[in-house]
């Protein structure tokens, strides 16, 4: 094999020194809101998702497996090693696939980063400032292989979650653990000898075991970093290295370098707040803002026409759901329930016994639905027209980052509450809130997690 180097300047060099030098006060105070709030999302998914089944199984994989108890998993009382705890957080967290996103990158961040350093954090006593500025330094890190690879890597086959996000996660762990530039950049290369996810596994268990084992190949990465344990340096440059085999063409190496240090990608990250198909957040979210409008009336709606891209016909436009998966893919049954404001996040409405909520069959038969080639990917337009005359618009573009964060923290709240209250009530999720609130002043996480178990 070639030791040549493909690209200059050395790209895994700059991401290894970016983050083994990151600093907690050197964070935009933006990034470091949004990383809190990844994590009370990444809680509350977790939690949400601890009872479907590939969690299950997981959970018993690692009970039969033991380990020393040194991390929580979320939701449980018993702790165990740190590498299972990433494991099982991790897949648990993506399991019902509402987690976040972040498009430079193709997949999602939280999932594959978070896990590994909460369970490292907790492992050697870190406090919360540790746990956001390695949290941070992952998910840049990520978000820049992201943008090198552009968006071949991910058309070829490849679970961006699972590959590029074991990088993240080791560059996370590795800034955790006080590695230096060196250290780091082996850490890099021993997660990304790692890396794998098909595409191709795509609605199985595997698709979330991706995002565990993202965490556990990052976490296991600097740890043996740590220890002295070798790999090929500058992975991402070298021929035959991940950039080279993992490519759909040219890397885009002005995009890994792109102002690194000064330009945070963290702050782009997008949320979902609605367990139900991506396609028919951006008309809820209209429909959301809509019932806010002067002059609309519920009662008075006479017609509801939605405006999507052309891809989501037929992907998410059943006209009359019979179930609650079907719910899940009608855009008029999503938009009946933002209009009536139900649209809170909460997985009841989308199973089989709750999902026909009040009043929502009857708004959703008002609904005519309308193909768009023109429109982007995550924008919706929503037009209702009621009987006093009265003809309301409203708009939405969900690949745009909210860039008032005391509204997303809201809606990430409420979110949080309707997956976290039924299952640990409202005094433990309340304090959750409070404690992830104050993250940055926390002297650890230990405690934060016990609050996350399930009686």
């Amino acid at each position: 094999m070639s030791e040549q180097l493909t690209n200059e300047p050395k790209v895994t060099e700059a991401l290894a020194e970016f983050a083994s030098t990151l600093t907690f006060d050197q964070i935009p105070v933006e990034a470091r809101t949004v990383a809190r709030h990844c994590l009370m999302d990444m809680v509350g998914v977790t939690l949400a998702g601890k009872s479907e089944p590939l969690a299950q199984m997981l959970l018993a994989q690692v009970e039969d497996e033991g380990g020393s108890p040194h991390a929580s998993l979320i939701g449980e009382t018993e702790k165990t090693s740190a590498s299972q705890a990433a494991l099982y957080n991790g897949a648990t967290a993506h399991a019902l696939d509402y987690d976040d996103v972040l498009g430079i990158f193709t997949g999602h961040p939280t999932v594959a980063v978070m896990p590994a350093v909460l369970a490292l954090a907790e492992r050697h006593g870190k406090d919360g400032k540790a746990v956001i500025t390695a949290f941070v330094a992952g998910v840049e890190v990520l978000a820049r292989i992201g943008g090198m690879m552009s968006k071949g890597h991910y058309a070829r086959g490849w679970h961006s979650t699972g590959t590029i996000g074991s990088i993240g996660a080791a560059a996370g762990c590795a800034n955790l653990l006080g590695l230096d530039a060196e250290a780091t950049n082996r850490a890099m290369g021993i997660a990304a000898t790692q890396a794998a996810g098909l595409k191709s596994n795509f609605g199985t268990m595997s698709k979330p075991l991706h995002a565990g084992k993202a965490a556990y190949n990052g976490l296991l990465a600097a740890s043996l970093a740590a220890r002295g344990f070798t790999a090929r340096e500058n992975t991402l440059d070298i021929a035959q290295g991940f950039g080279d085999s993992m490519a759909e063409g040219e890397v885009n190496i002005d995009r890994a370098l792109e102002r690194i240090g000064e330009l945070f990608h963290t702050q782009d990250t997008l949320f979902k707040y609605h367990p139900a198909c991506y396609g028919v957040h951006a008309p809820t979210e209209a429909a959301l803002a809509l019932r806010l409008q002067d002059g609309f009336d519920p009662a008075l709606v006479e017609k509801i026409e939605i405006s999507v891209p052309q891809n989501a016909i037929g992907m998410c436009d059943i006209a009359e759901p019979k179930t609650g998966l079907e719910a899940k893919f009608s855009l008029a049954h999503n938009v009946a329930l933002g209009l009536l404001d139900k649209a809170d996040g909460s997985l009841a409405l989308y199973q089989d016994e709750t999902f026909e909520v009040d009043g929502v069959a009857d708004l959703r038969k008002k609904a005519v639905v309308h193909g768009k080639p023109e429109f982007a990917s995550f924008y919706s337009e929503l037009v209702v027209t009621q009987k006093d005359g009265k003809v309301i618009k409203q708009e939405f573009d969900i690949g745009k980052p909210m860039r008032d964060l005391s509204e997303q923290e809201a809606k990430l709240e409420k979110k949080f509450r309707a997956l976290a209250t039924p299952l640990i009530g409202a005094t433990q999720t309340e304090s959750m809130v409070a404690a992830i609130s104050g993250l940055e002043n926390q002297a650890g996480v230990s405690a934060l997690l016990a609050e996350s178990r399930v009686a």
